[in-house]
């Protein structure tokens, strides 16, 4: 094995009632669990998401209602799912986008607090296409000579995934092999997500800005001074901006409101003389 591992790295593919990280739910989730020494452990099941399955998705992924009626909801599936990824980093195809932000939000509904952002993330699909720039499928084609079976089949795609990661890196001299690296190389752009849907991230100063819409850019603080209720928006029940996504940004505008409470407090030199004058020079 080519890929230089210090703690084990996940491969992971979810399958669910549709792309709305905040709306939908997960019906089927299968990880590869790749190990230092090389050995490999996996992680399937199908997920009963509390909800129906809409039809133009089961043509996708075929997943129906009936298969999943007796599977466990993702609460009860939890801590099981946990325990199998608390030591590891986490790869996947376009994983970066949706699989990981996906896992965040259905953590977050069922109550767990558990960390994503202390693990490292290797998206695949981004390699590929700053390389080759093609589909799952296709890479499978072009690097592993071979064409998937049962595609949309969270295992088998999740199986694929690897099996392309490892010809990535026997191809491209120029890929390092270490997880560090390759998460860096295989982000999705330049700046650093501070939310795993990309809507908030930080510049090249560490301010967090907004990483979409009319404010893109901007920083959080800049936008609550020319549109103060923009974050009241942002943050509200009637949006569908993802939990993870939200919870991210109060803490930000948390940290904003203290540093503007203590640069308030903050006796400054002029701020001295002043109360030096008034008290008599005291």
């Amino acid at each position: 094995m080519k890929l230089q591992l210090e703690k084990p790295i996940a491969f992971l593919d979810i399958e669910a009632t549709g792309l709305n990280v905040s709306k939908d739910r997960i019906v089927e989730i299968a990880i590869v669990k790749v190990n230092p020494d090389g050995s490999e452990s996996e992680f399937v099941s199908l997920v009963n998401p509390e909800m129906p399955i809409p039809q133009e998705v089961i043509a996708i992924h075929g997943i129906t209602d009936e298969k999943v009626k007796d599977a466990p909801t993702f609460g009860e599936l939890a801590p099981q799912l946990i325990a199998f990824i608390e030591d590891a980093d986490l790869a996947g195809y376009n994983s970066n986008k949706f699989d990981i932000p996906m896992l965040a939000e259905e953590l977050l509904r069922v109550g767990n607090t558990v960390d994503l952002s202390k693990k490292k993330f290797v998206d695949v699909q981004n390699i590929f296409h700053k390389m080759e720039q093609r589909t799952l499928a296709a890479a499978y084609q072009f690097y592993c000579k071979k064409e998937i079976h049962n595609a949309h089949s969270a295992l088998a795609d999740t199986k694929a995934t690897w099996e392309v990661f490892q010809a990535q890196l026997e191809k491209y001299e120029e890929l390092k092999t270490d997880v560090a690296f390759l998460s860096d190389f295989s982000k999705g752009g330049q700046l650093d997500l501070v939310d795993y849907a990309g809507r908030l991230a930080k510049n090249a100063e560490g301010e967090v800005v907004y990483n979409f819409g009319k404010h893109k850019g901007k920083s959080v603080e800049e936008v609550g001074k020319i549109e103060p209720g923009y974050y009241g928006w942002f943050v509200s029940d009637g949006t569908d901006f993802p939990k993870f996504t939200k919870q991210k940004l109060k803490e930000e505008m948390d940290r904003i409101k203290a540093k503007q409470r203590s640069d308030k407090n903050e006796i400054t030199p002029n701020k001295l003389e002043e109360l030096k004058n008034k008290f008599g020079g005291k």
